[in-house]
């Protein structure tokens, strides 16, 4: 099992969109994938198909690891697939305990409720509060999304520097996997401009390719709570651009396991 945290600061940058992409490339090649989504406004959890509160901010609250496995309801996306979400009631929860106990509540929680997955996808909140941290405790690797904007390049160094802070001081297996672009216009230089200050912020390296496209495909998978996937005939572009980061993703575990 790897647990993948999708992260930005900034909202409204398409990292539930991401985080579903993925989530739908994983199960297409036939692995088993839990989704935590941390995000109040609970978006992925009901673009996989759930209403309502799963019960995972209660058991943050509690931390209580036997509550763990009960948060996961299955998905109508396919067997392979779980959730727990907290909705609403993770608006500005705050883990209790000192520095170090605090940020691993998540971890805690967890536990081993998601051991026998492939993958654990936790799709984060915009900001760099406690329940972002908590989700980088938890992980082992993180993909920060970004969009082609200044105002969303402006957000990369302090997140780099949060996943550097996290593994430092509470999750020494933590990596900073790659940095994904989103929401790429089909025209335009403004694109190609941010796109080569983010690389000089992160390194050209760290930003896989292919970018994720701005389609209007995307969203409508989301509202009819259907896997990017399924649109195949209508989505090929982003669907081989998903396939290709989850590609990415597996080469980086198998890297990981054999160290």
């Amino acid at each position: 099992m790897t647990r993948v945290a999708v992260c930005n600061q900034k909202g409204g940058v398409g990292k539930t969109t991401v985080t579903l992409g993925l989530v739908s490339a994983a199960i297409e090649s036939g692995r088993s994938v839990d989704v935590v989504d941390l995000d109040p406004q609970a978006s992925a959890t009901w673009a996989l198909g759930l209403d309502g509160d799963t019960g995972l901010a209660e058991a943050l609250s509690s931390a209580a690891t036997s509550a763990a496995a009960e948060t996961f309801e299955p998905s109508p996306w396919g067997e392979e697939v779980r959730v727990s979400g907290g909705g609403a009631a993770l608006e500005g929860w705050l883990p209790d305990g000192g520095p170090k106990t605090s940020a691993r509540t998540l971890s805690k929680v967890l536990g081993k409720a998601d051991a026998e997955t492939d993958w654990t996808f936790i799709d984060c909140p915009p900001g760099l509060g406690p329940i972002t941290v908590n989700a980088l405790s938890a992980a082992d690797l993180a993909i920060v999304v970004v969009e082609p904007s200044a105002f969303s390049n402006n957000t990369m160094a302090s997140v780099a520097d949060l996943v550097d802070d996290v593994w430092d001081r509470f999750n020494p297996d933590l990596d900073l996997a790659g940095v994904i672009m989103n929401r790429l216009p089909a025209v335009g230089k403004e694109a190609q401009v941010r796109f080569d200050e983010l690389g000089k912020i992160v390194g050209r390296s760290a930003i896989w390719k292919p970018a994720i496209a701005r389609r209007v495909i995307v969203g409508e998978a989301q509202g009819a709570r259907r896997s990017i996937h399924s649109y195949r005939s209508r989505a090929h572009d982003v669907v081989d651009a998903f396939d290709t980061h989850m590609r990415k993703l597996e080469r980086i575990k198998k890297k990981r396991d054999a160290s």
